[in-house]
């Protein structure tokens, strides 16, 4: 449940992320080695309390042939907890076909399990199961409880089996707060699909799914709950994942709901000026090649680096870092991945709040080191490595590239008019998307856009943008279970996770492409076909339609407005750039991306052919 490995593996886990306690769920302890009292034992060497022993099924409201038999077993159960030294057990709603649906019945089993735990100095909290035969609401839980009326016997909340049913908690204030034994949380994309098997292989961490799960925890603490907040998760690739991976993340999640419900208050989230600059780490001989693709785009040389091997380039309001800096973050990122964005500036309003934030979601801060009159810029570490320096010009007497660089002098050179960095997508393993979801929303304050599906000629591509409130910062990441698809060669030519994507913002695309040198660029050619289908698809003119031919420009619209795009051809096989122009348009041009990587398999396939 919840983290991958055996039971010891899972323990150290938890305690390395700072857990103060767990549950133990019955399987767990069925595969271990030892005995439960040497799982008390490792528990209690970690410094982890044992707060809940599960599940107890299928007892109440049985057929009389079967009621001596369930309290024998829940008898069975009470050793093992005594052993294990946890005083609350749960029970689940019964889902048995032959269990009789009487509620009177199933308080009065539940009285006298309670009784008996209750002579042991035990607990029991009844829980609803989203897919119980008779009982499947909290509501219907606690009339149970409520009417089997014994000190020993609470309610347990889950907002999974809450919230998957379209439930609330509307009425939960009428529960006294000391009939409330355990709240356990867990999220969940929304999918079409039957509740248990919903339940069993897609349930998250807080932040990562769709699920009102702050408004669950936000009624469940305004209730007057006061015990553990605990992590209940079923999910296929959390059981593949890294246990100490997995764990950070669910200690992460619990941190930001805490603070969504109105717990222990995190400093607020930053509030973003947009994309300061991208650094991209390259060797001597890649940094000459990327040179030539920038300046074919339009971008000047605009400084060196006072200390280190560093080339500051300029368009608009778009800097770009090219660092050769052999002692540098940059220098290990290249040795990892090869030429690649190894970390991006993000412009905010107050960086010493934001990295307060950082620091209480457990994200790892990153100190370079600075020359003389140079800026100390606070940095973090993404999850995959990548570093977001946080930039706050506010106090400064001068900018960064002011403080750092020897500028060059200020010229009239012609620029191709790309004016600010509209969006930076990133590739992922398929594992690893829940976990850079709740990254940039817990750490930035972004919120998650819906998933799109995109179909490349090798595969599923799916996409979910994370954007900041005020759309300054728009981050697309992608994910695919193919090796084969534009993401998957990406991932695997990257060797991991990072930013494969590059999109620069102009206000007029078609004079941009005009002034752009597009072979040295390397433009990345759109078959003709796609015009036929465009034209046809949003009803464009011949005057549209042949600009759009002649220039190689790809075209979508929604209700908010219309974009354009292009794109450069992959530079190593690790990134390409976007030049787009948005009116008003809300997305990301992904009815035109299956066309883009149909035509970078393309390339890829000519590629391999040469080669051969």
């Amino acid at each position: 449940m919840s983290l991958s490995g055996t039971l010891p593996e899972k323990l150290e886990a938890a305690a390395a992320a700072g857990f103060d306690g767990i549950e133990i769920f019955e399987n767990d302890l069925l595969h271990f080695e030892g005995s439960p009292a040497d799982v008390r034992r490792i528990a209690s060497d970690l410094g982890l309390a044992i707060a809940l022993y599960q599940p107890f099924r299928d007892f109440e409201a049985m057929p009389d042939a079967l009621r001596a038999r369930n309290l024998a077993r829940a008898e069975r159960k009470f050793d093992v907890m005594a052993q294990l030294g946890v005083d609350t057990i749960l029970v689940c709603s019964n889902v048995q076909d032959i269990a009789i649906d009487d509620p009177a019945r199933a308080a009065n089993d539940l009285r006298q399990m309670a009784e008996a735990a209750a002579q042991r100095g035990l607990k029991l909290g009844y829980e609803a199961l989203a897919w119980g035969k008779h009982t499947r609401s909290w509501r219907q839980a606690w009339q149970i409880v409520k009417q089997a009326d014994h000190p020993a016997l609470g309610l347990i909340l889950d907002s999974f089996h809450t919230l998957s049913l379209g439930d609330t908690l509307d009425g939960i204030e009428d529960v006294p707060p000391e009939k409330l034994f355990f709240v356990q949380f867990a999220d969940a994309p929304k999918l079409s699909m039957d509740v248990l098997s919903w339940s069993r292989h897609y349930r998250n961490f807080p932040g990562q799914g769709d699920l009102p799960v702050t408004d669950f925890a936000r009624a469940v603490l305004k209730a007057g709950y006061t015990g553990p907040l605990s992590l209940e998760i079923f999910n296929d690739e959390f059981r593949a994942a890294p246990a100490r991976q997995t764990a950070l993340d669910g200690m992460r999640s619990l941190i930001w709901l805490e603070s969504e419900a109105g717990g222990i208050a995190l400093p607020a989230p930053p509030r973003f000026e947009g994309v300061d600059f991208l650094e991209f780490a390259v060797d001597y001989v890649a940094g000459r090649e990327l040179q030539t693709r920038l300046r074919s785009l339009g971008f000047a040389h605009a400084g060196h680096h006072r200390s280190k091997a560093v080339d500051l380039y300029r368009q608009g309001h778009v800097n770009v870092i090219l660092n050769m800096e052999q002692d540098s973050a940059a220098a290990e990122h290249f040795q990892l991945h090869g030429p690649s964005v190894c970390a991006i500036g993000l412009k905010v309003d107050d960086a010493a709040r934001a990295m307060e934030r950082a620091r209480a979601l457990l994200c790892k801060e990153w100190r370079e080191s600075v020359g003389p009159d140079e800026r100390t810029i606070p940095a973090l570490r993404s999850p995959d490595g990548m570093l977001f320096y946080l930039i706050d010009d506010h106090d400064a007497d001068r900018s960064i590239y002011e403080s750092d660089f020897v500028l060059n002098a200020v010229t009239d050179r012609p620029t191709a008019g790309l004016a600010s960095i509209d969006h930076v997508a990133q590739a992922l393993p398929a594992h690893r998307l829940d976990s850079f979801v709740l990254f940039y929303r817990a750490v930035f304050g972004m919120r998650a856009e819906a998933v799109q599906e995109i179909a490349d000629p090798y595969g599923l591509v799916r996409s979910r943008a994370m954007v900041s409130p005020d759309q300054r910062v728009r981050i697309p990441l992608n994910v695919s279970e193919s090796g084969r698809t534009a993401t998957g060669r990406f991932l695997t030519a990257y060797a991991g996770s990072g930013v494969h994507h590059v999109a620069f913002r102009t206000a007029h695309l078609c004079d941009t492409i005009e002034s752009i040198d597009r072979s040295a660029a390397r433009m990345l050619h759109v078959p003709d076909n796609y015009y036929d289908d465009v034209a046809a698809r949003l009803g464009l003119d011949d005057a549209q339609l042949a600009r759009l031919q002649r220039d190689g420009l790809l075209y979508d619209r929604d209700p908010h407005g219309d974009f354009l795009h292009a794109y450069t051809e992959p530079f190593h096989e690790r990134f390409f750039f976007e030049l787009v122009e948005r009116n008003g348009y809300a997305g990301y041009g992904a009815a035109n991306a299956a066309v883009r990587m149909a035509a970078q398999a393309q390339l890829n396939r000519n590629h391999a052919a040469r080669l051969d």
